[in-house]
């Protein structure tokens, strides 16, 4: 069985309801995305946290189908905290990854829905409703569906030296500890190319073998489970700075190339925490 218990034909039916919460919560997005009547600041004056009436409405018609269709899952989600189910699977649910993008007409911001058997996640999906794309993962391969239904097998591109390396970060100031920034300049430095505010999109641009590194600290478990099956069936690694899991969040690189990953492991194992 490949993951979680389930055949090939269960873990399908579940990565199609997963699309399918994609696709409802795209209603609510959308209809917000670039016509926002106001934006509040969950903070609480540390810093700011912005969130809209988009992030709630999606993230609750994706709660009221769950419940409807599994009323015995667990739902992790970042506006409405933790349901607990009585059976091993939790859906991880990020409505909004990227809402600084997202109040900002940025259109790389994403939609992360992801199914947890209890251990780690079986299925992510990433859906970006405005440019048409959704990428998809699980054991039974990772793929990007584009409006129209086109589809594109995804697979990491070969990159064996951190000199060759494209970096994505979302944001240079999640880097909150000295050691974690010094760790991540030097790792800077030696990239080829460096780019910023992306969100959940670079992860998938990695996964589509057009980036080779993201590196970020200071995520939610809902920032980077949906995440992890795409790039892993797409043939990268993902762990926090120890080599570890990382699918609760903290510290995470992601690399196409278990060679560069572990390039760059080298170089941040010591700010690792």
């Amino acid at each position: 069985m490949p993951a979680g218990g389930l055949d090939d034909e269960g873990l399908a039916d579940l990565v199609a309801f997963a699309e399918g919460l994609a696709d409802a919560a795209a209603e609510a997005t959308l209809r917000h995305f670039r016509r926002l009547e106001s934006v509040e600041d969950k903070a609480g004056g540390h810093g700011y946290d912005p969130v809209t009436a988009a992030d709630r409405e999606a993230e609750t018609v994706i709660r009221q189908r769950i419940k409807a269709a599994y009323p015995d899952h667990g739902i992790l989600g970042e506006e409405h905290g933790r349901e607990t189910g009585s059976s091993a699977y939790t859906w991880v649910i990020d409505p909004i990854d990227g809402t600084r993008s997202f109040i900002t007409g940025v259109p790389l911001w994403g939609t992360l829905i992801a199914l947890n058997a209890g251990a780690r996640p079986i299925l992510g999906v990433m859906d970006q409703p405005y440019l048409g794309e959704r990428f998809v993962g699980s054991p039974l391969g990772a793929w990007m569906v584009e409006r129209g239904g086109a589809r594109t097998k995804l697979v990491t591109r070969r990159c064996g030296a951190l000199s060759s390396a494209v970096l994505m970060c979302t944001d240079p100031a999640m880097f909150g500890h000295t050691d974690e920034r010094v760790a991540f300049d030097t790792l800077r430095a030696t990239a080829r190319l460096t780019r910023y505010s992306a969100d959940c999109y670079g992860y998938c641009m990695l996964a589509r073998g057009l980036v080779d590194l993201v590196v970020e600290a200071d995520l939610k478990p809902y920032d980077i489970q949906a995440l992890l099956p795409i790039i892993e069936a797409a043939g990268g690694v993902v762990t926090n700075w120890r080599g570890g899991a990382a699918d609760q969040g903290g510290q995470v690189i992601a690399a196409g190339d278990p060679a560069v990953h572990a390039a760059a492991l080298a170089v941040l194992a010591g700010a690792a925490r």
